[in-house]
């Protein structure tokens, strides 16, 4: 494989430039607005621990946390005494009814999420969790449930046995990070990694219906990485998520890790580096770079690697604290957005403590490719005042949300091309701990944000997990 190449030619990093106009919305577009909807509560006293900086019931790499689908909304926690629960409302309603999905909780790790996916072929919910590097757990419902919610009760008796495997397929027994995606056909893919922290390989598996099957991996954990510090020759892709647009292509953003601390310049940050994205037009089979160059091949011999040109979007070293599995979206257009965040050099060019200075001086940006085929890169002027991750949405118009930790949300309008990003809703009044979990299915079926945060807590005192809706432009 070839070196690398930068694709610095193409970013424009803008606060105040006209030229991110890419495109521009019809005059009578509305810009991004948010307007409080109401919160429902899921549970008065889920279970409540840090780790990792984060919630077991609250993390960014979580697909999905929340989803909705056909009128009803979905959404999966632990309880206080440790059981995986799923619980569905019709739209708009205000109680949840929910159901035990026979497994509890091993660790307090925030890793062992839960996520859902929907298999639209044949009407079932499925579920993933308790996983960190370990094995997992894999459950799913009877046949239909998803498609006649109204007709049929919701009762554990609609959900198998919780298995280790997919219908007997196995894995790996080094699985972390379970995201389920449909397929423009209605099948089902599940992407998830393979081995450990900078050590390890995405991979897919799919379910057509009727059985699962291992696609392999895609991305590689080999080659060599130098950077002004030293070397390092084993690494993991991290995913800032894997989503379908509407012309039924598949995006991916990511950061690598490298294994290596030798390549920062202090122990104390992340050895994250660089944003990179690469897309498929064949169901993830093969991987294309920018250019349209195919860098891999799931499940052969030749994977994505952090040797191939063309990947990077946004060059960053590991030297300013650059957060993993952030957020992305595609618009209406399918063109692929994202947001990713660090510590800008104006700050300084070495960060010690990446708790520490994300938190004082993290800011988050959106990167973007226009219609032209350009990326394009925004600062969001909201200080991070946090560690932890910030959620990306599109709505109805293209006009862009943040959804920072905290539950606050910035917006930034198409029509100014994202320049013009602004605070829209502080928080007040959550007491949400930190990082949030996104429905990113709803907005397209009633123009309405779902954020799911948890209350702030002590030690493993548990607390409130809510739901609050907010209305977008009509």
């Amino acid at each position: 494989m070839r070196r690398r190449t930068l694709l610095t030619g193409a970013i424009v990093t803008a606060m105040s430039t006209s030229a991110l106009t890419g495109g521009t919305a019809r005059a009578a577009d509305p810009g991004p607005s948010v307007t409080p909807a109401g919160t429902t509560t899921l549970d008065s006293q889920a279970i409540f621990f840090v780790s990792y900086d984060g919630l077991v019931n609250n993390n960014s790499f979580q697909k999905n946390g929340l989803l909705t689908y056909k009128g009803y909304q979905y959404a999966v926690w632990y309880t206080a005494d440790r059981n995986a629960v799923v619980g569905r409302r019709p739209l708009g309603a205000s109680t949840w009814s929910t159901v035990k999905a026979g497994r509890t909780l091993r660790y307090n790790d925030s890793h062992n999420v839960i996520s859902m996916g929907v298999s639209r072929i044949d009407g079932r919910l499925h579920l993933n969790m308790d996983s960190h590097s370990d094995g997992f757990t894999y459950v799913k419902s009877v046949a239909g449930l998803m498609d006649n919610p109204a007709g049929l009760s919701w009762t554990a008796s609609r959900f198998g046995a919780p298995q280790s495997t997919l219908d007997g397929l196995a894995l790996t027994s080094q699985f972390t990070y379970p995201q389920f995606v449909s397929t423009p056909e209605g099948r089902l893919q599940l992407s998830y990694r393979v081995a450990v922290s900078g050590n390890g390989r995405n991979a897919l598996a799919e379910y057509d219906g009727s059985t699962w099957t291992a696609l392999g991996e895609w991305s590689s954990s080999t080659g060599t990485y130098t950077s002004e510090h030293g070397s390092s020759t084993a690494r993991n892709m991290y995913l800032h998520g894997i989503d379908y647009d509407r012309n039924g292509r598949l995006h991916s953003f990511f950061t690598w890790r490298e294994q290596n601390g030798a390549v920062m310049c202090n122990g104390g940050g992340l050895t994250n580096h660089d944003t990179g994205y690469v897309y498929s037009d064949d169901r993830g089979r093969t991987w294309r770079n920018n250019a349209g160059t195919v860098v891999g091949t799931t499940g052969g011999s030749d994977r994505v690697a952090v040797t191939d040109p063309g990947l990077v979007v946004d060059p960053l070293n590991a030297d300013h604290s650059l957060m993993n599995q952030e957020s992305q979206f595609t618009d209406s257009a399918g063109l692929p957005h994202a947001i990713i965040s660090y510590v800008p050099g104006r700050f300084g060019q070495c960060t010690t403590n990446y708790v520490a200075n994300r938190t004082a001086s993290g800011r988050a940006f959106h990167v973007r490719k226009n219609a032209s085929g350009t990326w394009q890169k925004t600062e969001i002027p909201v200080p991070l005042n946090s560690s932890q991750r910030t959620k990306l949405v599109l709505d109805k118009y293209d006009n862009a949300y943040a959804i920072f930790p905290f539950g606050r949300i910035a917006g930034a309008s198409k029509a100014s091309g994202y320049t013009d990003w602004r605070l829209l809703y502080d928080g007040g009044g959550l007491n949400a701990f930190g990082e949030v979990v996104v429905d990113e299915t709803r907005i397209a079926q009633d123009n309405v944000l779902s954020v799911m945060y948890q209350e702030k807590s002590t030690g493993t005192t548990p607390s409130a997990l809510r739901v609050v809706d907010f209305r977008l432009p009509a």
